[in-house]
């Protein structure tokens, strides 16, 4: 059974910068895709960003050149650094976990049926 905890939310101006992070709770999984989802009032879950165990990573074009997905294995902490921030990125925020996925699988945030574990969500507002 996996669990996600995420943190890290709040307000923050255009502009400036925020940093969220998803503790996961997991058995030994060698291999995993993660991931992070938003979902702003009124609108539907928008894939971000993921990483896989090997470290590469993809991002969606709303996320490029603003947002870094990274990941502490020894600390079981996926993480998302969010910069030059728009009121437009104004959403719950959402981890999610695939550990099910293997290499040569596809890892991608336009694929949410592919994670099975999901965590609370953390609000971020841009203002």
């Amino acid at each position: 059974h996996v669990q996600l905890v995420e943190s890290g939310g709040g307000s923050v101006q255009a502009g400036g910068s925020l940093s969220v992070s998803c503790t996961v709770s997991r058995r030994t999984y060698s291999t995993f895709c993660m991931g992070w989802f938003r979902q702003a009032p009124g609108k539907e879950r928008e894939g971000i960003a993921v990483i896989d165990s090997r470290g590469g990573t993809a991002y969606a074009d709303s996320a490029t050149g603003r947002f870094t997905i990274s990941q502490d294995n020894a600390k079981n902490t996926l993480y998302l650094q969010m910069n030059s921030l728009k009121p437009e990125d104004t959403a719950m925020y959402y981890c999610a976990a695939n550990p099910f996925w293997t290499y040569g699988a596809i890892c991608s945030y336009t694929r949410p049926a592919d994670f099975g574990y999901w965590g609370q969500g953390t609000q971020v507002t841009v203002s």
